[in-house]
Order: C-alpha cells, then structure tokens, then sequence
C-alpha cells in the first residue's frame, strides 16, 4: 500500500528524478515560467519554493545551499537579487501550478508553473546567457 507516501517516482531512477527536478527549478529561476506536465510541476513545486526560501535567508549558508541546487553562479546571483527580494513578505506559495490542457501527442495533462510576484513578469531572455550558467 502506498499510503502516506511522499513524492513521485515518474517510473525513473532517483539520481535520474533528482537531476530532472534539479534542472526543471534551474529552467524556473531562468524564464519564470515554465510549461510541463501537471505531475512535474506539482513536484517540482516543493524544490522550488525551497530554493526561494533559501534566497530569502540571504546568508552564505544560504547561498552555498541554493548553488547546490542551481549549480551556476549565475542563477545564484538572479534568485537572490531578483526573486527573492519579491519574495519577502510572503511566508511560501512561491509559485503558482496552473493547468493548461492536455499534451497533443499522449494527452497528458499540462501545467504552467511560475513564480506568483513580479520576478517572473518580464522575463529577460537576454539576461542569462547559456555561457553564463557554467561558472
């Protein structure tokens, strides 16, 4: 029985769902938005909204805490300047998970996930560069 059992195995390996959720909150801190699966963006949520209260604390522990998630500098740098200070006076519900139909190929529910305040209004695409993300 699977009852009170936290999480989504998605049918793949843990290093495989843990680099898969690493990357889905690294596409997040970049665009602000960010369509997938329904099942994808709900778990994707509860990394997410620890990477922003991370931002939120605005130490070097917490700093180091969100590079091990974000692994740049760079994304670092946009959540603790850009996001996070958005952030502030709302204690979590960082994002926002909202459905948008079903995929044409398989029919599996989508999602749009974004960042609910200000951060993610006007994404820059020209503010990170993907030679940027490796330092």
């Amino acid at each position: 029985m699977r009852h009170r059992l936290e999480g989504r195995k998605f049918g793949i390996e843990a290093d495989h769902r843990r680099l898969m959720m690493r990357n889905l909150v690294k596409s997040l801190v970049i665009y602000g938005r960010l369509t997938t699966t329904l099942a994808k963006a709900k778990e994707m949520r509860r990394f997410a909204e620890r990477v922003v209260t991370y931002g939120k604390q605005d130490t070097v522990h917490g700093r180091r805490l969100a590079y091990s998630v974000l692994g740049s500098r760079t994304l670092v740098k946009k959540l603790f300047d850009e996001i996070a200070p958005a952030m502030m006076d709302r204690n979590g519900g960082y994002t926002r998970v909202l459905k948008a139909g079903f995929r044409k190929g398989d029919s599996a529910p989508m999602a749009i996930i974004e960042f609910v305040k200000g951060a993610a209004e006007a994404p820059k695409k020209d503010h990170i560069k993907a030679k940027d993300l490796n330092k």
